[in-house]
């Protein structure tokens, strides 16, 4: 027996076999460990968790939960910018530092708000968060601007939307039938053999009766002829021919006799004179199916409900309303 054998009298008891098989378990446990530390995953997780201990004791991070405030160059050029813009020059020493300690008021009246919840269920913050989205997807319209075809193609679909508006010129005499009484359509037609005998240029001065309506009419759009005769005598003025007298055609200030010197009827206008017109339109247009397609896609995020038993029915709230009173 050997010497070793009375220091380790246990060891007796173990067989070859078994010890060389709790070795090589040993060294595959080893093996496997050292292939887990140099693993780039959890070198990572680790430095990720070291940083998140290491922000949450120190109080690190500009988030609205965190009570370090971080005041940027580019904020202070942002409220220098703005004080020169509203106030036509540069802001002074003390001036900016005023701004700047009003910015720092304002960041910890919105973390504080935030933090109370008092930003959740307010309509007005709500619609503001809804516009600045929406503004998102506008500057991506407007960043593109349309091409030439595109906007012949629009106008083509909206022809309506660009005709020139009818115009008329023209001269008349007025009749008061306030004055004449029964007499004025009779006295309406002897005047007009009159002016048709002396022709287009015959002058007008001295005939009719006088009026606050203007006897010569130079060439405007027709909406201009109805905001000064009425609807009816403009309807009227834009059937007759020009160059010759007609009438008596009647409005609500009496009777005239008309000469229509120029009309220019309904036409369409080109791309060129109304280009800027169309560029807006276009853009709305364009602006209004993005923001349906935007809307569409981030509503299939989201399962939409309508839970109507928690609300009582309108007349029955109006019942309990009248109640109470």
């Amino acid at each position: 027996m050997d010497i070793a054998d009375l220091v380790h009298p246990g060891t007796l008891k173990d067989p070859p076999a078994d010890y060389a098989m709790q070795k090589a378990r040993r060294a595959q446990v080893m093996a496997s460990l050292r292939r887990f530390v140099r693993e780039p995953l959890v070198h990572f997780l680790v430095l990720g968790l070291l940083i998140f201990l290491f922000f949450k004791v120190s109080g690190g991070g500009t988030s609205p939960g965190s009570n370090r405030i971080v005041i940027t160059q580019g904020q202070i050029e942002n409220l220098a910018v703005g004080f020169a813009r509203s106030w036509q020059r540069p802001a002074t020493e003390a001036e900016l530092k005023a701004l700047i300690d009003d910015h720092v008021k304002e960041e910890i009246a919105v973390r504080e708000a935030v933090a109370m919840g008092l930003d959740r269920d307010d309509t007005i913050i709500r619609r503001r968060l809804r516009q600045k989205l929406e503004f998102l997807s506008e500057d991506t319209v407007a960043s593109s601007p349309p091409t030439d075809a595109e906007l012949e193609a629009w106008m083509t679909r909206h022809p309506e939307s660009f005709h020139s508006e009818p115009q008329v010129a023209f001269r008349q005499v007025y009749l008061n039938t306030s004055h004449r009484g029964a007499a004025t359509r009779a006295e309406a037609e002897k005047l007009l053999t009159q002016l048709r005998a002396g022709g287009p240029h015959v002058p007008t001065d001295h005939l009719g009766d006088p009026s606050m309506l203007p006897f010569e009419q130079p060439l405007k759009p027709l909406r201009e002829v109805i905001r000064s005769f009425g609807e009816d005598f403009a309807a009227q003025v834009m059937k007759i021919e020009p160059g010759n007298w007609t009438g008596p055609l009647e409005s609500s200030f009496g009777l005239h006799l008309v000469l229509v010197e120029e009309k220019m009827p309904v036409s369409q206008q080109k791309m060129s004179d109304v280009r800027p017109l169309i560029e807006r339109e276009f853009l709305n247009e364009r602006r209004k199916t993005e923001l349906q397609s935007l809307y569409e896609r981030l509503s299939k995020k989201y399962t939409i409900t309508m839970d109507k038993s928690e609300a009582p029915p309108i007349q029955s709230a109006v019942r309990t309303g009248s109640a109470l009173r």
